[in-house]
């Protein structure tokens, strides 16, 4: 849909007290109508070390999962280096440049931002966030993180409510994924 303005969802990750979680909502909405309340946007992968989320069109983030997880088994599970591949080739490849998606990826130890610009955005804190929800699921997690003593789990939950309150393309039927504890 050349021209229009990309809507999309909201991906939330957060890392604390050694948890790392991730949260999606599951609206799917075409133009300005529902399509569907309850999609999965969040995905394992690379023997569930990796957790990745994507906002923007389906297909097109389909494809990138399946670019992703290529590279991830190609250098090993490095998240890093398979995130710079990838946005090396979304960029330059003619096909996968028109692709309409960001992807928020993250591991144990990194989190990163990923579209088809380029951008490779490890953020400084332990929150991040994608989509048109994005920005407010964002404050709403900073703050809980640094003025509460909720669980990452717990503060996933109350940003996306948050961000879902205000959100149009963003609603309460969420998912939360988390990443096996790498400390046992």
């Amino acid at each position: 849909m050349i021209g229009q303005r990309m809507r999309a969802t909201t991906i939330l990750s957060i890392r604390k007290g050694g948890q790392a979680v991730m949260a999606a909502d599951g609206q799917v909405t075409l133009e300005n109508t529902i399509m569907k309340k309850r999609a999965k946007k969040l995905r394992f992968m690379y023997g569930d070390r990796v957790l990745v989320g994507f906002a923007g069109a389906t297909a097109d983030a389909f494809s990138l999962f399946e670019k992703l997880e290529g590279k991830l088994e190609k250098y090993n599970g490095n998240l890093p280096r398979a995130a710079v591949e990838l946005a090396k080739d979304w960029r330059t490849d003619r096909i996968l440049r028109r692709l309409e998606a960001l992807l928020l990826a993250m591991d144990q130890e990194h989190t990163f931002i990923l579209s088809g610009n380029g951008d490779v955005i490890e953020p400084d804190e332990d929150v991040a966030a994608i989509g048109s929800g994005g920005p407010y699921a964002l404050a709403a997690a900073r703050a809980l993180v640094a003025h509460s003593s909720l669980d990452a789990k717990s503060i996933a939950l109350e940003s996306m409510k948050i961000a879902a309150s205000i959100c149009l393309y963003t609603n309460e039927e969420l998912e939360v994924k988390s990443l096996p504890n790498s400390k046992g």
